[in-house]
């Protein structure tokens, strides 16, 4: 079972929710906030797990769920009946039925089992306005029993009279060194691979994670780096073909251009170093250092802005072909 002791980083979260603990006051309502992937949703479930247990474990000086007894159990197997996660209908939203039905309706029977009756609402900047002001409902008058916990991408989208009733606990990056050695211990990926995802990931521990369990993600990978290392010796014809390549990749866009400009941060530090220790893509050295000697730091510059004003463009939905067609015909014309 998840621990506390498990989560990577996030040690101002862990901070709080473990004197909660062990103070015994915790807030009727909680929002974890930060992006995809970065973890809330197993911070939560291990909170949920430590305010449920029978005997929490204090032994390593937090106060861990035990994992063995019955709360525990069913926990781990997704049954324990007074943890709730919200559902709702519509992909797109929460909606005031969603909160009415699950929490408004439920909240005033008493747990079955536990201490406590714990209410998840994932993906919480779905909920629409509605909802809000009905989950207000509950917010201003909770039974004591009650904990809610809201786990969100977007606080700004929730109410300020939702954001004055709940504890807010902001998910922070987690340093690239945490996330490389969570990677080589714990997945057994090697040493250039974990420093390569670490880059990418940017302080997104689950974003790393699933880039180190990516075939997809190596394979377009290997794809960017061999245009880089032969852009200078391709014809028009050839760049338009790689164009059509890229844009049949299941892998987020950003993910990409991620490579590209990891690449090119790798070309400036080493130009400017000679030191090739600190490069993610050490195993490309003799192409970084090419690159490097025949580039200005000019022509350098130029791609990193090309590349972000690419970003900006397919964000504003600009056509993705002529797009790509420009950003590399300017790392042809600067490399």
């Amino acid at each position: 079972m998840a621990k506390f002791a498990d989560i990577i980083g996030q040690e101002q979260i862990k901070e709080h929710l473990q004197n909660a603990l062990q103070r015994e006051k915790i807030s009727h309502a909680y929002i974890l906030n930060g992006e995809r992937n970065s973890g809330k949703e197993f911070i939560a479930k291990i909170f949920a797990s430590a305010l449920q247990c029978e005997k929490p474990d204090g032994s390593s000086g937090m106060l861990e769920p035990c994992g063995e007894c019955h709360s525990c159990k069913q926990m781990a197997s997704k049954n324990q009946p007074d943890v709730k996660y919200i559902s709702h209908e519509k992909p797109g939203s929460i909606g005031v039925e969603d909160i009415r039905s699950q929490i408004n309706g439920d909240v005033a029977i008493k747990p079955y089992s536990s201490p406590r009756k714990i209410y998840i609402i994932n993906e919480g900047e779905k909920m629409t306005v509605q909802a809000q002001n009905a989950l207000l409902k509950t917010l201003e008058e909770p039974p004591a029993y009650t904990v809610i916990l809201i786990l969100t991408m977007n606080m700004e989208s929730l109410l300020p009279t939702v954001l004055s009733r709940c504890t807010a606990l902001n998910m922070k990056p987690v340093r690239d060194n945490q996330i490389k050695k969570f990677l080589m211990e714990v997945m057994q990926v090697p040493d250039y691979k974990a420093d390569l995802c670490a880059a990418f990931a940017r302080g997104n521990i689950g974003k790393a994670k699933l880039l180190a369990s990516s075939e997809e993600f190596e394979h377009v990978k290997e794809e960017a780096v061999t245009l880089l290392k032969y852009i200078n010796d391709m014809e028009i014809s050839e760049i338009v073909a790689a164009i059509k390549k890229i844009n049949e990749y299941k892998l987020d866009v950003n993910d990409y251009f991620d490579i590209l400009a990891i690449w090119y941060r790798d070309v400036l530090l080493f130009k400017a170093t000679n030191d090739a220790n600190h490069l993610i893509f050490k195993e490309e050295i003799p192409y970084i250092r090419k690159v490097a000697d025949r580039s200005a730091y000019e022509g350098i510059e130029k791609i990193i802005h090309a590349l972000d004003k690419s970003k900006q463009r397919l964000n504003a939905n600009v056509n993705f072909d002529l797009t790509m067609e420009l950003l590399l015909l300017t790392i042809k014309e600067n490399s």
